[in-house]
């Protein structure tokens, strides 16, 4: 199972998303071809209502604690309640380009 198909299986258990994509944006940085260390999250929950960013965030870190620790180096987050994606038009801002290492 890929780093990819482990992020997605442990955050669909966790929070049953109403949206959940998990990009693989290793490619954007300097690091081998084939290698999963940077992923974008779009995570869509009800479990998310009433909870400030941070907390969102923990909540993520602390079920991808294992991949955290191994081979992801990086997780760029968007986590919206459904109001929230409904608001915004179930869109989220790009991911910037990398400062560190920027292949050339």
């Amino acid at each position: 199972m890929t780093q990819q198909e482990r992020i997605t299986e442990k955050l669909e258990q966790h929070f049953t998303p109403v949206h959940l994509e998990v990009v693989n944006e290793s490619h954007m940085h300097n690091v081998p071809p084939g290698s999963e260390s940077h992923f974008k999250v779009t995570l869509v929950s009800e479990a998310f209502e009433g909870q400030k960013l941070v907390a969102r965030h923990r909540m993520v870190n602390r079920i991808l604690a294992d991949e955290l620790a191994g081979g992801v180096h990086a997780l760029a987050l968007h986590t919206l309640d459904p109001e929230q994606w409904f608001e915004r038009a179930g869109r989220v801002p790009d991911s910037p380009p990398c400062h560190g290492g920027e292949k050339s």
